[in-house]
């Protein structure tokens, strides 16, 4: 069975920082593309961040040089360190782990960002 868990969610002002992380069963963690995506209210999820199998990342343009995407395969968990945030930031955030063929969702956590 899949499981992808995120943790590390909360309340935080503007400018601060959170880490969330992602630990993920069920897969062979290496070879998943992995990412976050995020939904705010009223609004369609949106690509965060997300990085191969070979450690090649990308951003949506909102995000670069504030957030930083990592994975441990070792510890088959996926990160993302988020600085600097913004009251637009606040979203639930989804791990993402896909391939060619198939694709694996977490519940999300969320994160609110406080002016």
């Amino acid at each position: 069975q899949v499981q992808l868990v995120e943790s590390g969610g909360g309340l935080v002002q503007a400018g601060g920082s959170l880490r969330l992380s992602c630990a993920a069963s069920g897969i062979i963690f290496s070879v998943f593309t992995m990412g976050w995506y995020r939904q705010a209210p009223g609004k369609q999820r949106e690509l965060v961040a997300a990085i191969t199998s070979g450690a090649s990342t990308n951003y949506a343009d909102s995000v670069k040089g504030r957030f930083t995407i990592s994975r441990d395969n070792a510890e088959n968990t996926l990160y993302l360190q988020m600085n600097s945030l913004k009251r637009e930031d606040t979203a639930v955030y989804y791990c993402y782990a896909g391939t060619k063929v198939m694709a694996y969702w977490g519940k999300g956590t969320l994160v609110t960002v406080s002016s």
